[in-house]
């Protein structure tokens, strides 16, 4: 049997459970490319409109490999911490792709509610008995896809530069590099340094979410804006880049939180969609570049004749 998995959404965090899973259970895995022109071209003609970029370019990883496998594997992911939510989007995926593409194989789409092993358990019960009615077998494929998963090593650190800026945003942007157009080699090149929100400790997020009036209710946010307060309060950073897509809701609250609660570290916001150009979008970090190095020196001569 195979099992096909698109390549967008959350496959960059969670691809080795993903894959290991259904390997385990004797499934030949068919993955989509990585996502190109193609593909966003694909996404964008049978998406609806109203859709963020990363779900249209979801809808065109679907559309390149449904007519290889038997099943293809549409995560429905509902919840990756207790008491938090993901995206309202990621809890329709299969209905929307599946009333956008015709022509959909069989779909495998049952709730993940990954916030505890025995949670998750339950889905790969229901998941795996499509494939196979052997109950350790599924068992078995659970345990190592777990194993798997706790293996991978998620984000960016990099050592050695003098400036150095927190890359924030969501996942499937921040790891796709077709759609982020290569932004940490970009930043790279103009001398700057990369940190995303992986290598910031839960026990620091929480201890800035826990400031806020309301509990946040999608884990996005508790992740965005934990990190970014938390480096900017210790100044362990000359600046923020967020990457974010239009028609993004949550971004649109993470974005409202940092700037209104962050005073003191400079902040650019790249926004993008099927239409952004490669030349504004470099124009913009390098004025952003620019500008970090100015204001170093501007607080080191402060500094220095203080």
């Amino acid at each position: 049997m195979k099992i096909g998995i698109p390549k967008g959404l959350l496959y960059y965090k969670y691809h080795p459970f993903m894959e290991t899973f259904f390997l385990e259970l004797g499934a030949e895995i068919i993955v989509s490319e990585d996502t190109n022109k193609a593909i966003l071209n694909e996404g964008v003609k049978c998406c609806v409109d109203e859709a963020c970029l990363p779900i249209k370019v979801f809808h065109g990883h679907v559309a390149s490999i449904k007519d290889k496998c038997d099943i293809l594997f549409i995560p429905r992911i509902m919840r990756i911490r207790e008491n938090e939510f993901i995206c309202p989007k990621f809890c329709g995926l299969p209905e929307m792709v599946v009333n956008s593409i015709a022509d959909m194989p069989e779909i495998i789409g049952t709730p993940m509610y990954a916030d505890s092993d025995k949670n998750l358990r339950k889905w790969a019960m229901k998941a795996g008995r499509r494939i196979t009615p052997n109950i350790l077998k599924i068992e078995k494929a659970f345990n190592k896809a777990l194993i798997a998963q706790r293996q991978l090593k998620v984000g960016t650190k990099d050592e050695g530069y003098e400036k150095n800026v927190l890359l924030v945003g969501h996942p499937y942007l921040i790891y796709d590099e077709y759609i982020n157009m290569n932004l940490v080699k970009k930043l790279n090149k103009l001398g700057v340094g990369v940190i995303t929100e992986e290598h910031i400790e839960d026990e620091h997020k929480d201890a800035e979410v826990s400031t806020l009036y309301k509990k946040p209710f999608w884990s996005f946010v508790r992740d965005s804006y934990g990190a970014t307060l938390h480096l900017s309060k210790n100044e362990e950073i000359d600046g923020i880049v967020y990457l974010s897509s239009f028609a993004c809701g949550i971004d649109s609250v993470i974005i409202e939180l940092i700037q209104h609660n962050n005073l003191n570290t400079p902040m650019l916001l790249l926004k993008v969609d099927e239409h952004s150009g490669e030349a504004g979008f470099d124009t913009r970090i390098e004025a952003f570049v620019d500008m970090m190095e100015r204001r170093n020196k501007i607080e080191g001569n402060i500094s220095t004749h203080g």
